[in-house]
């Protein structure tokens, strides 16, 4: 099977995958997403949501939406956050996108108290086009899977799993002798391209809510801001990396997001898209320093775990750089907020 194939039924196989029976988030699970690190994250972020709604012109409805909402603490947060305008609330109706059972539990629990009550569907076309749309995917596209190809002496191959005669699962190649295209760049032998069939898919269905409702998607995830090659995929458990044959369905696994590939999707699908920027950038923008000299002033004795989680989202040399932030959006008067410089 593909690569792609592989990653997908042990994340979300009914029986069997990660997602669907196992999800272990946060520090005592196999990993930890910004939310976890901060409620600065979330805060921001229904800022931004807010900021966004007022600039479609505070319309009377307004969906709000989270793809993928992990255990709940980013929308938790973001709906704190979101209490400085009520008229936003009022407005707006919370739909959480997540195909798993476990989660949406734990997102339940989590939201008992929230000021909106959420509405679970299990994909972006259950979404109705009669009102505007503001949507947040945080660490989506790279649950997202790639097929993976590499460069041969004899030409492009893809990489495949199989079994070997002991019934242990093992990568092969299968040579492609024609119709594959490659983007335009300098591939040397032996490296490996990633193509991402899902992530360009949901590029086209976000563009295509945004196009037909107004509003914004917004893409946070650790991955590329320009096309180029390398293996990406691994997996975690315990915050370890392990081999990604080794435990199927008992780790999570990951790739890259490739944001060109979902931004060009989305861009011939009729929306228009922002640039892709660091996230210590974004959130810099939005105005984490502020919230995070704010919150230090008003509990001096947490001030040091207060900085180390700023540092953590926003340094060159933690999430900073390596997690990417980019917004698909419509109209294309609208000036989506952390992107106007």
């Amino acid at each position: 099977m593909t690569v792609a194939d592989y990653v997908t039924r042990c994340l979300h196989d009914p029986k069997g995958g990660y997602y669907a029976t196992r999800p272990a988030l946060g520090e005592r699970g196999d990993f930890i997403t910004a939310p976890m690190v901060s409620q600065m994250f979330g805060e921001l972020i229904g800022l931004w949501a807010v900021e966004t709604w007022q600039r479609l012109g505070a319309p009377e409805k307004v969906r709000f939406v989270e793809v993928g909402p992990g255990d709940g603490t980013l929308m938790s947060d973001a709906l704190r956050a979101a209490r400085l305008s009520p008229a936003f609330l009022e407005a707006a109706e919370l739909i959480l996108i997540e195909p798993s059972q476990p989660l949406r539990q734990e997102q339940a629990r989590r939201l008992a108290d929230a000021d909106l009550e959420p509405r679970w569907v299990k994909s972006l076309a259950q979404i109705e086009t009669d009102a505007p749309v503001i949507l947040v995917a945080n660490e989506v596209l790279d649950c997202l899977p790639a097929r993976q190809f590499i460069k041969t002496e004899g030409g492009w191959a893809e990489r495949r799993i199989g079994v070997d005669d002991a019934n242990n699962l093992i990568f092969g190649l299968t040579a492609i002798s024609e119709g594959f295209e490659t983007p335009e760049l300098e591939i040397e032998v032996g490296q490996v391209l990633e193509i991402s069939e899902q992530q360009a898919a949901f590029g086209r269905d976000l563009a295509a809510l945004v196009a037909a409702t107004s509003g914004a998607a917004l893409l946070i995830d650790y991955g590329r801001a320009k096309t180029e090659a390398g293996d990406t995929l691994q997996a975690l458990k315990r915050h370890q990396k392990v081999g990604v044959l080794d435990e199927p369905g008992e780790a999570d696994l990951t790739q890259w997001a490739d944001f060109p590939l979902v931004l060009e999707a989305a861009v011939r699908s009729g929306a228009d898209v922002t640039g892709c920027i660091g996230q210590g950038l974004f959130l810099a923008r939005l105005g984490i320093v502020e919230r995070a000299k704010a919150l230090a002033a008003a509990r001096p004795e947490a001030e040091d775990v207060i900085l180390r989680q700023f540092h953590r989202l926003t340094a060159h040399d933690q999430m900073g750089e390596l997690f990417k932030v980019a917004a698909i959006f419509s109209p294309r008067s609208l000036t989506v907020p952390g992107f106007e410089a």
